[in-house]
Protein backbone atom coordinates (compact mmCIF):
# COMPACT_ATOMS: atom_id res chain seq x y z
CA UNK A 1 0.00 0.00 0.00
CA UNK A 2 1.28 3.46 -0.96
CA UNK A 3 1.73 5.10 2.13
CA UNK A 4 -0.05 8.69 2.77
CA UNK A 5 0.93 11.16 4.70
CA UNK A 6 -0.67 14.35 5.98
CA UNK A 7 1.69 17.34 6.23
CA UNK A 8 0.27 19.89 8.73
CA UNK A 9 2.37 22.43 9.69
CA UNK A 10 3.00 26.14 11.33
CA UNK A 11 5.32 28.34 9.78
CA UNK A 12 8.61 28.66 11.27
CA UNK A 13 9.05 32.39 12.46
CA UNK A 14 11.18 35.03 10.51
CA UNK A 15 11.87 32.83 7.72
CA UNK A 16 9.35 29.89 6.28
CA UNK A 17 5.32 30.84 6.08
CA UNK A 18 3.22 27.59 6.63
CA UNK A 19 2.41 26.83 3.32
CA UNK A 20 6.58 27.24 2.47
CA UNK A 21 7.51 24.44 5.55
CA UNK A 22 4.92 22.32 3.83
CA UNK A 23 6.32 22.15 0.44
CA UNK A 24 10.01 21.64 1.72
CA UNK A 25 8.99 18.73 3.92
CA UNK A 26 6.71 17.16 1.19
CA UNK A 27 9.70 17.54 -0.96
CA UNK A 28 11.86 15.66 2.02
CA UNK A 29 9.26 13.20 1.94
CA UNK A 30 8.99 12.34 -1.42
CA UNK A 31 12.71 12.09 -1.39
CA UNK A 32 12.75 8.93 0.19
CA UNK A 33 9.37 7.86 -0.62
CA UNK A 34 8.66 9.07 -4.01
CA UNK A 35 5.24 7.35 -4.64
CA UNK A 36 3.81 8.55 -1.18
CA UNK A 37 0.22 10.30 -1.00
CA UNK A 38 1.26 13.51 0.13
CA UNK A 39 -1.97 15.88 1.07
CA UNK A 40 -0.30 19.62 2.29
CA UNK A 41 -2.74 21.12 4.81
CA UNK A 42 -0.36 24.18 6.18
CA UNK A 43 -1.55 25.14 9.85
CA UNK A 44 -0.63 28.71 10.21
CA UNK A 45 -0.96 29.70 14.26
CA UNK A 46 -2.90 33.04 13.69
CA UNK A 47 0.74 34.85 12.68
CA UNK A 48 2.02 35.24 9.02
CA UNK A 49 0.19 33.19 6.82
CA UNK A 50 -3.14 33.12 8.51
CA UNK A 51 -5.08 35.07 5.94
CA UNK A 52 -3.54 33.92 3.05
CA UNK A 53 -4.06 30.24 3.82
CA UNK A 54 -8.04 30.54 4.88
CA UNK A 55 -8.36 32.76 1.27
CA UNK A 56 -6.84 29.80 -0.49
CA UNK A 57 -8.57 27.52 1.33
CA UNK A 58 -11.91 28.40 0.93
CA UNK A 59 -11.07 31.04 -1.92
CA UNK A 60 -11.39 34.25 -1.99
CA UNK A 61 -9.10 38.01 -2.92
CA UNK A 62 -6.26 39.50 -1.37
CA UNK A 63 -5.85 43.01 -1.13
CA UNK A 64 -2.73 45.42 -0.08
CA UNK A 65 -2.51 47.83 1.81
CA UNK A 66 0.13 50.11 3.63
CA UNK A 67 -0.11 50.85 7.03
CA UNK A 68 1.79 52.19 10.07
CA UNK A 69 4.45 49.70 11.04
CA UNK A 70 5.15 48.75 14.16
CA UNK A 71 8.18 51.25 14.30
CA UNK A 72 5.92 54.22 12.91
CA UNK A 73 7.04 53.62 9.62
CA UNK A 74 4.95 52.62 6.84
CA UNK A 75 4.72 49.09 5.37
CA UNK A 76 2.91 46.88 3.20
CA UNK A 77 0.03 44.66 4.48
CA UNK A 78 -2.49 42.85 3.35
CA UNK A 79 -5.80 41.61 4.15
CA UNK A 80 -8.34 38.88 2.52
CA UNK A 81 -12.33 38.77 1.28
CA UNK A 82 -13.37 35.21 1.54
CA UNK A 83 -15.99 34.25 -1.28
CA UNK A 84 -19.31 33.38 0.48
CA UNK A 85 -20.31 30.18 0.59
CA UNK A 86 -23.78 29.28 1.53
CA UNK A 87 -24.33 26.85 4.74
CA UNK A 88 -26.47 23.66 4.56
CA UNK A 89 -29.45 26.14 5.11
CA UNK A 90 -28.81 27.79 1.93
CA UNK A 91 -27.91 31.52 4.28
CA UNK A 92 -25.20 33.12 2.96
CA UNK A 93 -22.90 34.89 5.02
CA UNK A 94 -22.35 38.10 5.71
CA UNK A 95 -18.87 39.71 3.79
CA UNK A 96 -15.87 38.17 5.62
CA UNK A 97 -12.32 39.89 5.69
CA UNK A 98 -9.37 37.83 7.02
CA UNK A 99 -6.44 39.41 8.30
CA UNK A 100 -3.28 38.89 10.40
CA UNK A 101 -1.65 41.28 13.16
CA UNK A 102 1.65 40.25 11.86
CA UNK A 103 1.34 41.83 8.56
CA UNK A 104 1.19 45.20 9.92
CA UNK A 105 2.84 44.54 13.45
CA UNK A 106 4.98 41.39 13.10
CA UNK A 107 8.55 41.06 14.64
CA UNK A 108 9.12 40.58 10.79
CA UNK A 109 9.02 44.11 10.21
CA UNK A 110 11.60 45.16 13.20
CA UNK A 111 15.11 44.72 12.66
CA UNK A 112 16.96 43.23 15.12
CA UNK A 113 18.50 46.45 16.29
CA UNK A 114 15.41 47.75 16.75
CA UNK A 115 13.47 45.50 19.07
CA UNK A 116 12.23 48.30 22.32
CA UNK A 117 8.93 47.17 22.94
CA UNK A 118 8.37 49.72 25.14
CA UNK A 119 7.94 51.96 21.71
CA UNK A 120 6.47 49.69 19.08
CA UNK A 121 2.87 49.76 18.49
CA UNK A 122 0.09 48.06 16.97
CA UNK A 123 -1.58 51.14 15.25
CA UNK A 124 -1.52 49.41 11.71
CA UNK A 125 -3.53 46.72 12.90
CA UNK A 126 -6.05 48.95 13.20
CA UNK A 127 -5.77 50.67 10.22
CA UNK A 128 -5.88 47.57 8.41
CA UNK A 129 -9.20 46.85 10.30
CA UNK A 130 -10.07 50.24 8.97
CA UNK A 131 -9.39 48.99 5.33
CA UNK A 132 -11.42 45.69 5.76
CA UNK A 133 -14.38 47.90 7.13
CA UNK A 134 -13.84 50.15 3.66
CA UNK A 135 -14.10 47.19 1.73
CA UNK A 136 -17.32 46.43 3.08
CA UNK A 137 -16.65 43.22 5.75
CA UNK A 138 -19.48 42.47 7.87
CA UNK A 139 -17.55 40.04 9.89
CA UNK A 140 -13.85 39.87 10.83
CA UNK A 141 -11.22 36.94 11.45
CA UNK A 142 -8.25 38.66 12.97
CA UNK A 143 -5.42 35.93 13.58
CA UNK A 144 -2.98 36.62 16.33
CA UNK A 145 0.74 35.66 16.31
CA UNK A 146 4.18 36.56 15.65
CA UNK A 147 4.03 39.93 17.09
CA UNK A 148 6.25 42.62 17.36
CA UNK A 149 4.76 44.50 19.83
CA UNK A 150 3.41 44.62 23.32
CA UNK A 151 1.23 47.88 23.22
CA UNK A 152 -2.07 45.53 24.48
CA UNK A 153 -3.87 46.41 21.83
CA UNK A 154 -3.68 50.08 22.22
CA UNK A 155 -2.43 51.32 19.35
CA UNK A 156 -5.03 49.55 17.35
CA UNK A 157 -7.96 51.12 19.54
CA UNK A 158 -6.16 54.48 18.52
CA UNK A 159 -6.25 54.13 14.98
CA UNK A 160 -10.37 53.14 14.95
CA UNK A 161 -10.69 56.25 17.21
CA UNK A 162 -10.31 55.24 20.65
CA UNK A 163 -8.45 57.65 22.69
CA UNK A 164 -6.30 56.83 25.86
CA UNK A 165 -5.38 59.69 28.29
CA UNK A 166 -3.38 60.57 30.94
CA UNK A 167 -4.06 62.08 34.39
CA UNK A 168 -4.01 65.40 32.06
CA UNK A 169 -6.47 64.16 29.62
CA UNK A 170 -3.94 64.53 26.78
CA UNK A 171 -3.67 61.52 24.56
CA UNK A 172 -0.72 58.99 25.16
CA UNK A 173 1.66 58.34 22.53
CA UNK A 174 2.09 54.88 20.87
CA UNK A 175 4.11 51.90 22.44
CA UNK A 176 3.90 49.60 25.34
CA UNK A 177 5.99 51.97 27.63
CA UNK A 178 3.05 54.52 27.20
CA UNK A 179 0.79 52.82 29.10
CA UNK A 180 2.03 53.13 32.40
CA UNK A 181 0.96 56.68 32.49
CA UNK A 182 -2.83 55.60 31.06
CA UNK A 183 -5.24 57.39 33.62
CA UNK A 184 -8.98 56.78 31.00
CA UNK A 185 -9.79 55.36 28.22
CA UNK A 186 -12.66 57.14 25.94
CA UNK A 187 -14.86 55.20 23.32
CA UNK A 188 -16.78 57.73 22.18
CA UNK A 189 -15.03 58.52 18.71
CA UNK A 190 -14.83 54.61 18.21
CA UNK A 191 -15.59 54.14 14.43
CA UNK A 192 -19.30 53.34 14.67
CA UNK A 193 -19.11 50.66 11.79
CA UNK A 194 -17.62 48.35 14.57
CA UNK A 195 -20.98 47.96 16.64
CA UNK A 196 -22.48 46.68 13.17
CA UNK A 197 -19.31 43.89 12.82
CA UNK A 198 -18.67 40.54 14.06
CA UNK A 199 -15.46 40.68 15.20
CA UNK A 200 -13.73 37.40 15.92
CA UNK A 201 -9.72 36.32 17.29
CA UNK A 202 -7.99 33.49 16.76
CA UNK A 203 -5.24 33.21 19.12
CA UNK A 204 -3.40 31.07 21.60
CA UNK A 205 -5.93 30.55 24.25
CA UNK A 206 -3.20 29.84 27.37
CA UNK A 207 -1.65 33.59 26.55
CA UNK A 208 -2.77 35.68 29.77
CA UNK A 209 -2.12 39.76 29.98
CA UNK A 210 -0.34 40.10 33.41
CA UNK A 211 0.12 37.48 36.28
CA UNK A 212 2.72 34.61 36.91
CA UNK A 213 2.31 34.00 33.04
CA UNK A 214 2.18 37.50 31.92
CA UNK A 215 2.77 38.04 28.35
CA UNK A 216 5.51 40.16 29.05
CA UNK A 217 7.27 38.01 31.18
CA UNK A 218 6.77 35.14 28.83
CA UNK A 219 7.39 36.23 24.88
CA UNK A 220 9.50 39.43 25.98
CA UNK A 221 13.02 38.35 26.19
CA UNK A 222 11.74 36.09 22.88
CA UNK A 223 11.42 39.98 21.29
CA UNK A 224 14.79 41.26 22.46
CA UNK A 225 13.20 42.76 25.54
CA UNK A 226 15.59 42.99 28.59
CA UNK A 227 14.87 42.27 32.00
CA UNK A 228 14.09 45.80 33.04
CA UNK A 229 12.29 46.18 30.29
CA UNK A 230 10.18 43.47 30.82
CA UNK A 231 9.58 44.82 34.38
CA UNK A 232 8.64 48.18 32.88
CA UNK A 233 6.39 46.54 30.39
CA UNK A 234 4.53 44.07 32.98
CA UNK A 235 4.12 47.31 35.07
CA UNK A 236 2.54 49.13 32.03
CA UNK A 237 -0.19 46.50 31.19
CA UNK A 238 -1.13 46.32 35.05
CA UNK A 239 -1.77 49.57 34.97
CA UNK A 240 -3.52 49.21 31.30
CA UNK A 241 -5.52 46.16 32.77
CA UNK A 242 -6.78 48.42 35.77
CA UNK A 243 -8.32 51.37 33.50
CA UNK A 244 -9.96 48.38 31.08
CA UNK A 245 -11.84 46.89 33.82
CA UNK A 246 -12.99 50.60 35.23
CA UNK A 247 -13.81 52.18 32.33
CA UNK A 248 -15.08 49.15 29.94
CA UNK A 249 -15.89 46.87 32.49
CA UNK A 250 -13.72 43.78 31.25
CA UNK A 251 -11.25 42.69 33.35
CA UNK A 252 -8.75 40.76 31.24
CA UNK A 253 -6.16 40.38 33.68
CA UNK A 254 -5.88 36.83 33.05
CA UNK A 255 -9.05 35.84 30.41
CA UNK A 256 -8.31 33.24 27.95
CA UNK A 257 -6.25 34.97 25.15
CA UNK A 258 -6.21 38.13 26.60
CA UNK A 259 -2.16 38.12 26.13
CA UNK A 260 -2.44 37.15 22.58
CA UNK A 261 0.26 39.15 20.56
CA UNK A 262 1.78 41.52 23.07
CA UNK A 263 -2.01 41.62 24.71
CA UNK A 264 -3.62 42.60 21.79
CA UNK A 265 -5.83 40.08 22.40
CA UNK A 266 -7.02 42.22 25.70
CA UNK A 267 -7.59 45.27 23.60
CA UNK A 268 -9.39 43.92 21.01
CA UNK A 269 -11.64 42.03 23.49
CA UNK A 270 -12.24 45.36 26.26
CA UNK A 271 -12.16 47.74 23.48
CA UNK A 272 -13.23 46.72 20.49
CA UNK A 273 -15.90 44.17 21.65
CA UNK A 274 -14.34 41.43 19.88
CA UNK A 275 -14.50 37.79 20.85
CA UNK A 276 -11.74 35.63 21.23
CA UNK A 277 -11.45 32.19 19.99
CA UNK A 278 -8.60 29.46 20.44
CA UNK A 279 -6.88 29.96 16.85
CA UNK A 280 -7.16 26.17 15.90
CA UNK A 281 -11.18 25.69 16.39
CA UNK A 282 -10.64 28.56 13.88
CA UNK A 283 -8.52 27.61 11.42
CA UNK A 284 -10.27 24.12 11.65
CA UNK A 285 -13.83 25.80 10.60
CA UNK A 286 -12.01 26.07 6.96
CA UNK A 287 -9.32 23.28 6.33
CA UNK A 288 -11.85 20.72 7.92
CA UNK A 289 -8.77 18.77 9.37
CA UNK A 290 -10.90 16.09 10.95
CA UNK A 291 -11.73 14.64 7.68
CA UNK A 292 -8.10 14.87 6.44
CA UNK A 293 -6.74 13.06 8.99
CA UNK A 294 -9.41 9.92 8.33
CA UNK A 295 -7.39 9.31 4.84
CA UNK A 296 -4.10 9.09 6.40
CA UNK A 297 -1.25 6.82 7.98
CA UNK A 298 1.44 9.12 9.06
CA UNK A 299 1.26 12.97 9.78
CA UNK A 300 4.25 15.24 9.68
CA UNK A 301 3.58 18.50 11.67
CA UNK A 302 6.46 21.41 12.24
CA UNK A 303 7.11 24.44 13.92
CA UNK A 304 10.18 26.78 14.51
CA UNK A 305 10.69 25.55 18.17
CA UNK A 306 9.47 22.71 20.31
CA UNK A 307 9.48 23.42 24.56
CA UNK A 308 7.43 23.80 27.50
CA UNK A 309 5.19 26.22 25.55
CA UNK A 310 4.11 23.69 22.57
CA UNK A 311 1.68 21.97 24.85
CA UNK A 312 -0.16 25.87 25.18
CA UNK A 313 -1.95 25.77 22.46
CA UNK A 314 0.80 25.84 19.53
CA UNK A 315 0.18 24.49 16.46
CA UNK A 316 2.03 21.10 17.08
CA UNK A 317 0.27 19.83 19.92
CA UNK A 318 -3.09 20.66 18.80
CA UNK A 319 -2.41 18.80 15.63
CA UNK A 320 -1.25 15.88 17.48
CA UNK A 321 -4.43 15.96 20.00
CA UNK A 322 -6.51 15.28 16.68
CA UNK A 323 -4.46 12.65 15.62
CA UNK A 324 -4.02 11.49 18.50
CA UNK A 325 -7.55 11.11 18.61
CA UNK A 326 -7.47 8.92 15.49
CA UNK A 327 -4.60 6.58 16.66
CA UNK A 328 -2.58 8.22 14.15
CA UNK A 329 1.42 8.30 14.35
CA UNK A 330 2.39 11.94 14.09
CA UNK A 331 6.28 13.64 14.03
CA UNK A 332 7.59 16.63 14.43
CA UNK A 333 10.22 18.61 12.79
CA UNK A 334 11.42 21.72 14.34
CA UNK A 335 14.55 24.28 14.57
CA UNK A 336 15.27 24.07 18.19
CA UNK A 337 14.44 21.74 21.16
CA UNK A 338 14.00 24.00 24.05
CA UNK A 339 13.67 23.36 27.95
CA UNK A 340 10.58 21.58 29.31
CA UNK A 341 10.39 19.34 25.31
CA UNK A 342 8.38 16.49 27.33
CA UNK A 343 5.68 18.47 27.69
CA UNK A 344 5.38 18.19 23.55
CA UNK A 345 5.51 14.89 23.96
CA UNK A 346 2.93 14.58 27.03
CA UNK A 347 0.48 16.31 24.71
CA UNK A 348 0.65 13.88 22.40
CA UNK A 349 3.42 14.02 19.93
CA UNK A 350 5.17 10.48 19.29
CA UNK A 351 8.05 11.82 18.31
CA UNK A 352 10.22 15.19 17.51
CA UNK A 353 13.85 15.55 15.28
CA UNK A 354 15.82 18.91 15.53
CA UNK A 355 16.50 20.31 11.63
CA UNK A 356 19.83 21.08 12.48
CA UNK A 357 22.83 18.79 12.04
CA UNK A 358 25.72 21.19 13.57
CA UNK A 359 26.68 24.11 15.34
CA UNK A 360 25.64 27.41 13.56
CA UNK A 361 24.57 30.85 14.07
CA UNK A 362 21.30 32.06 13.54
CA UNK A 363 22.03 33.85 10.57
CA UNK A 364 23.14 30.57 9.05
CA UNK A 365 20.50 28.62 10.31
CA UNK A 366 18.08 31.26 8.56
CA UNK A 367 20.09 31.28 5.75
CA UNK A 368 19.92 27.66 5.06
CA UNK A 369 16.21 26.90 6.37
CA UNK A 370 14.94 25.10 3.05
CA UNK A 371 17.97 22.55 2.63
CA UNK A 372 17.59 21.83 6.24
CA UNK A 373 13.83 21.10 6.63
CA UNK A 374 13.95 18.88 3.31
CA UNK A 375 16.74 17.01 4.23
CA UNK A 376 15.29 16.49 7.53
CA UNK A 377 12.38 15.40 6.44
CA UNK A 378 14.01 13.09 4.13
CA UNK A 379 16.27 11.55 6.52
CA UNK A 380 13.22 11.43 8.87
CA UNK A 381 11.52 9.57 6.50
CA UNK A 382 14.48 7.10 5.97
CA UNK A 383 14.11 6.26 9.74
CA UNK A 384 10.66 5.57 9.03
CA UNK A 385 11.14 3.25 6.50
CA UNK A 386 13.95 1.76 8.13
CA UNK A 387 11.05 0.56 11.24
CA UNK A 388 8.69 -0.83 8.45
CA UNK A 389 11.10 -3.25 7.26
CA UNK A 390 11.91 -4.50 11.04
CA UNK A 391 8.36 -4.63 11.25
CA UNK A 392 7.80 -6.61 8.27
CA UNK A 393 10.50 -9.17 8.90
CA UNK A 394 9.54 -9.62 12.43
CA UNK A 395 6.03 -10.41 11.24
CA UNK A 396 7.19 -13.05 8.81
CA UNK A 397 9.24 -15.06 11.56
CA UNK A 398 6.30 -14.94 13.76
CA UNK A 399 4.44 -16.16 10.44
CA UNK A 400 7.05 -18.81 9.27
Amino acid sequence: MRLRVLIAPSGFKESLSAEEVADCVASGVRRAVPDALIVKTPVPDGGEGFARTLVNAVGGTLHDVTVTGPLGEPVDAYFGLLDPTPGPDGEVPPPTAVLEMAAAAGLQHVPRDQRDLLGTTTYGVGELLVAALDAGARRVLMGCGDSGTNDGGAGMAQALGARLLDADGEELGRGGGELARLSSVDLDGLDPRLAGVELEVACNWDNVLTGPRGVARVFGPQKGADEATVVALEQALETYAAVLARDTGHDVRTSPGSGASGGLGAGAQALLGAVLHPRFDVITRYLDFDALLGRVDLVITAEGAIDRQSARGKVPAEVARHAGERDIPIIALTGTVGEGVQAALDAGLDAFASILTRPQTLEQALDEVRDSLTTSAEQTMRLLLVGRRLAWQEAETRAG
